[in-house]
């Protein structure tokens, strides 16, 4: 297979215009307004500076719990995680639940005691679990990240900032099981061998507040202030927003969600079905075959923005052998942004193809092809 790299040339027919940002007051210590497809911040105050999370470290604690355990596994509830302090979904020593029960008590009632019975389920031990939200930090890009507990109780060396936690969240939110967890109002999970539940509500309030709200996460303590990350989607572009103390964050993210939808839109580029390339085909009854893309794809850009930070990369073959089926991948598409590749999309063939025999060569043919081979 060879790699071309090649801008389209609709591509070019943009015109590139520099970025400008209105004034966004927000009640917010610190802030950021990320594009979730890209990472590309779109507002930010005091993105940068570091500052403790309280709750919103569940986040990373969901996570780095689904990706490393299985959410039919059965939990034994410690007597530590049953004794921890704070906002609690009253768990039991002794207690066996699901997995997936204590990350929906976790990420809907903020359970302190779900988050050390994950983190000593998934990690053997708190400090072993932090140390995975760490190293799973490191990998998204949250550089000015350190974690010491899995629940966000206020403990030295315990902080984020508000790019980082958005960077989390955007990698949190690719998780099927964590996207689903976030965005679910209200839950009944299991009580044990009780035969009643426990009943789960979001505390998230732009759930009903926001249209196209898809969670996320709340968070408070009196050291830390309140913090809030939210995601919304509308016209397939998605935004995800964070604040770290923030006196008015219900507000604070309703004109940050706004102004991301306001100024910002998706567009287009790669529609399902659209002809990517033409290839030729060896020996069959027809000569070429076309190669649709198999996926959609929108890039997230303001109204008058070029296209210069985005490349598009072909994995084609030079030519096809008959027979061909259609719909068989015959190819990708990726598409990077600012250097990053930020979708990967299959190529089909268009339609079947049948091999036919190619002709028999004659002698003056046959000859020809000797000479050329010994070129070569």
């Amino acid at each position: 297979m060879k790699k071309i790299s090649i801008f389209c040339i609709f591509l070019l027919a943009f015109t590139h215009f520099p970025q400008k940002y209105e004034a966004l007051g927000v009640s917010a210590s610190y802030a950021c307004v990320m594009d979730s497809l890209t990472g590309r911040v779109l507002y930010e105050k005091n993105a940068y500076k570091r500052h403790s999370m309280a709750s919103t470290t569940k986040i990373m604690t969901a996570l780095v719990a689904l990706e490393n355990g299985n959410p039919d596994d059965v939990v034994t509830v410690s007597a530590n995680a049953a004794g921890t302090e704070g906002s609690s979904i009253y768990l039991r020593a002794n207690e066996k639940i699901p997995l997936i029960d204590l990350l929906y008590g976790l990420m809907l009632e903020s359970g302190n005691d779900a988050a050390i019975a994950i983190a000593e389920h998934i990690g053997g031990s708190v400090e072993d679990f932090s140390k995975m939200m760490n190293d799973k930090a490191i990998e998204v890009g949250a550089k000015d990240t350190q974690f010491k507990n899995p629940n966000g109780l206020d403990e030295d060396g315990h902080y984020t900032t508000a790019y980082d936690l958005a960077l989390i969240t955007r990698a949190a939110l690719k998780n099927k099981d964590f996207a689903e967890i976030v965005k679910t109002k209200r839950k009944t999970i299991s009580n044990g061998e009780e035969s009643y539940g426990r009943a789960l509500l979001n505390h998230n309030k732009l759930l009903n507040l926001y249209q196209g709200c898809d969670g996320v996460k709340t968070g408070f303590t009196k050291k830390t202030g309140r913090c809030l990350v939210s995601a919304a989607t509308r016209n397939n572009f998605q935004v995800i927003a964070v604040t770290l103390n923030a006196p008015d964050d219900w507000n604070d993210h309703t004109n940050m969600l706004n102004y991301a939808f306001k100024n910002y839109s998706a567009r287009p580029l790669v529609l399902k079905d659209m002809v990517i390339k033409t290839v030729p085909v060896e020996n069959g009854d027809v000569n070429t075959v076309k190669l649709l893309a198999n996926d959609v794809f929108y890039l997230t850009m303001e109204d008058k923005e070029g296209l210069n930070k985005v490349k598009l990369e072909y994995d084609v073959p030079k030519s096809i052998p008959a027979p061909v089926m259609k719909g068989t991948v015959l190819g990708k598409l990726k598409i990077f942004y600012e250097g990053t590749m930020v979708k990967e999309i299959e190529l089909c063939a268009d339609c079947d193809i049948k091999y036919e025999e190619p002709p028999k060569k004659n002698a003056f043919e046959k000859i020809a092809d000797f000479f050329v081979n010994l070129l070569d």
